[in-house]
């Protein structure tokens, strides 16, 4: 994933002694860009971004479904009282 990679590019730039702003500059990328991922992405390996990802991508799958089986039953509940 390449945001690990470049969250591991920022963090060997400012162990060589730049500051944050420096080594973000240098790959490429705001400071504020690098905080967000830091927070959200920070620590983990390509594997597990990649993971991390995917389940993320399966729960937005899930909360879809979820709504629109709760928009269903309302149709239906709403049907069954005669308010159609």
């Amino acid at each position: 994933m390449q945001i690990v990679g470049l969250l591991r590019q920022i963090e060997v730039g400012t162990a060589n002694g730049k500051t944050s702003g420096v080594a973000c500059k240098e790959a490429g990328s705001a400071e504020q860009t690098y905080c967000r991922w830091h927070k959200k992405y920070g620590g983990l390996k390509v594997d597990q971004a990649k993971r991390l990802k995917a389940l993320e991508q399966e729960n937005g799958k899930l909360k879809r479904l979820v709504a629109e089986l709760s928009l269903d039953k309302q149709v239906l509940q709403d049907i069954a009282r005669g308010n159609f």
